[in-house]
């Protein structure tokens, strides 16, 4: 972790959906104690049972949230992208992390002591909502990934995540090619499955000229056909 360029007066017009809704002094309160640096690729950015000290939000690149599981595989958990806050969920909970964070890609992230953020929280119910409303959406974003995970096949899943890839991080200039590289690891480690099974999937998909593959770029060419095999899990 490193100090960026990015000052905090310019993190600042990034948070705009949040910075609008603070008085004047805690405005004051909140820029006295932004803290914003730069990640490298694969870098952790907290790692489980560690104290959430930090409420923390990607301004440029893109974040992992991730766990351990048996036998070392690797769940992906969510993946955060600009402007989005994470790290806040096992404060307010009392808890320590139960998950881990790593810079998916170079990324600049900018964060504020929750001490300062429940203080923030207790005094204006505008900011309280905001982190309520966030919460809610996670929580009901989780649930879904949870019965596609445990109830879709293997082509559900991945046909599903190809989908929330290309929804979440939009497409490139073709408008067929998904913004975001992942490796076979990480795409099995999203869809839950084994990266033999992401990397035999995925190439039936090409056979059958749902999809196109070329290195890490996937182009989505039968979008609907996509979607149906989704559905039907």
């Amino acid at each position: 972790m490193t100090k960026n360029e990015v000052t905090p007066e310019q993190a600042i017009d990034y948070i705009s959906d949040l910075w609008e809704l603070l008085t004047a002094e805690q405005k004051a309160l909140m820029q006295k104690n932004i803290s914003v640096c730069s990640y490298k690729k694969h870098e952790v950015i907290y790692s489980e049972r560690e104290l959430p000290e930090r409420l923390l939000c990607v301004l440029e690149g893109k974040v992992k949230i991730y766990r351990e599981g048996i036998g070392g595989r690797t769940q992906i958990m969510r993946m955060i992208t600009s402007v989005g806050y994470f790290g806040y969920r096992a404060y307010f909970a009392g808890e320590r992390y139960v998950t881990n964070a790593k810079a998916f890609e170079p990324s600049v992230i900018c964060s504020f002591p929750m001490h300062v953020v429940e203080k923030v929280v207790r005094e204006n119910n505008r900011v309280a909502f905001f982190f309520i409303h966030r919460l809610a959406y996670d929580l009901g974003e989780s649930d879904a990934r949870t019965v596609n995970l445990t109830q879709k096949h293997i082509r559900g899943r991945l046909a599903e995540n190809l989908l929330f890839l290309k929804e979440n991080y939009g497409l490139e200039a073709d408008g067929a090619t998904i913004s975001v590289y992942l490796s076979r690891q990480d795409l099995a480690s999203l869809s839950n499955m084994t990266t033999a099974n992401a990397i035999r999937t995925l190439s039936s998909f090409a056979s059958e000229r749902i999809i196109a593959i070329d290195g890490r770029k996937i182009k989505i060419i039968d979008e609907e056909r996509l979607r149906r095999i989704s559905k039907i899990g």
